[in-house]
């Protein structure tokens, strides 16, 4: 069992058990809005707005890198004001209006101002929420809340490109201008579903308020959070782009007409499976199920590295699905464990911004690797990262 390093702070009353559910369905309508425009935006880009394929990395790059600074600094600021709620509020304002109004955009800098507006938003929001959901949590049951959470918002992102296609087929006679702005004006709509459900449902806890003795040091970076955060980014560094899992299920014959299909089976298995996994962490140790994840990770990769058939594309994303399920929400309710509430808005946005980051660098050596060796060679390094993070992991008593 896990030394609780939160002490009574959590109530486990109704009204905060009641946050759990509803922040769940937050983050679904979230993740709904949010995937019923990401999988059409690239051709919005190019064939409504022709725009050039650099400039369309310019815009997406700076979302990300957007995205991952403001983690950090809205955790530090949540735990300074104590206002986890208001801070979640402002995030899903933000990215609504930076998606609703995508629907009359007309040009290249006013996508780049309302992307940037939705980034600012998702920047916002992660790090207070993850802290909200945390100090939510019945003691014990953290891997259940952040389960949750995940079965949720991966529910939206499987719903929200179902969307997205039966609305293309029913728009389909429009001229494309007109279909994809009706489809970003539904999602803009959908959106503002978040903002209703954290204004009446949401609850901030009684006890927050500012902290007059906060301040932010690297004081927070030691003992068994320093351990894990450094094993994070070990694995991070052989974590690249999916997009490589795509370009390797095409090199070895998947038709493109099936990979959303192959997507939708990978975000209903992850789903399905993110509150078991959150209780098996509660029952067995968190540690011991991210264990678990990552030799599935390894598995997976090492699978793709060696994969010659398309059905063996088909398996390894079920499994990998299972591996997403086993340490996306586990490895949040870990940090849940590791550091004292007070500080946890910063250690939510340090880990979230820290895993945006690694990303660049993360694909950057996946594509050297896949053009200088070979398209295997991505997967076996990503393989061996897994490893090393799994025995660094172990060094992580937690009692």
């Amino acid at each position: 069992m896990e030394k609780k390093n939160f002490s009574e702070e959590q109530s486990g009353s109704k009204p905060f058990e009641k946050n759990i559910i509803a922040l769940g369905f937050v983050a679904f309508f979230g993740g709904l809005s949010q995937d019923m425009i990401v999988p059409i935006l690239p051709l919005f880009y190019s064939q409504i707005l022709g725009l050039p394929k650099g400039t369309i990395g310019i815009i997406e790059g700076s979302v990300t890198t957007i995205v991952s600074l403001l983690k950090i600094i809205s955790g530090i600021l949540s735990d300074k004001l104590g206002k986890r709620k208001s801070m979640v509020f402002l995030g899903y304002l933000l990215s609504a209006i930076g998606r609703f109004l995508l629907s009359i955009t007309n040009g290249a800098i006013m996508t780049f101002g309302l992307r940037s507006i939705d980034g600012i938003g998702k920047g916002v929001k992660d790090a207070p929420r993850d802290a909200l959901v945390a100090k939510s949590s019945q003691k014990n049951k953290t891997g259940f809340a952040f389960g949750f959470q995940r079965m949720l918002d991966t529910l939206g992102s499987f719903v929200g490109p179902l969307i997205t296609t039966g609305l293309i087929i029913v728009l389909r006679r429009l001229p494309q201008f007109s279909f994809y702005r009706i489809i970003f004006f539904i999602a803009g709509l959908v959106a503002f579903i978040p903002i209703f459900i954290i204004n009446f449902y949401v609850k901030e806890n009684a006890g927050n308020k500012i902290n007059a003795n906060f301040r932010f040091d690297f004081s927070l970076l030691k003992g068994k959070f320093l351990v894990f955060y450094v094993t994070v980014l070990i694995f991070t560094l052989g974590n690249s782009s999916d997009a490589f899992l795509i370009l390797r299920a095409q090199n070895v014959g998947i038709q493109p007409i099936t990979i959303p299909v192959i997507f939708a089976i990978f975000n209903l298995i992850y789903a399905l499976l993110s509150v078991p996994s959150g209780i098996l962490s509660d029952r067995i140790g968190r540690v011991n199920v991210i264990r678990f994840g990552w030799l599935l990770y390894a598995v997976t990769y090492l699978g793709f590295a060696l994969a010659r058939s398309p059905w063996h594309i088909w398996v390894l994303y079920v499994i990998y699905g299972i591996y997403y399920s086993t340490t996306e929400g586990i490895a949040k309710s870990l940090i849940v464990h590791l550091v004292p509430e007070t500080h946890r808005g910063t250690a939510f946005g340090l880990y979230n911004a820290s895993i945006g980051l690694f990303a660049l660098p993360a694909s950057g050596i996946a594509g050297y690797l896949w053009d200088k060796f070979s398209p295997a060679m991505p997967f076996y390094f990503g393989s061996l990262c897994s490893i090393i993070a799994v025995f660094l992991i172990s060094l992580l008593k937690i009692e």
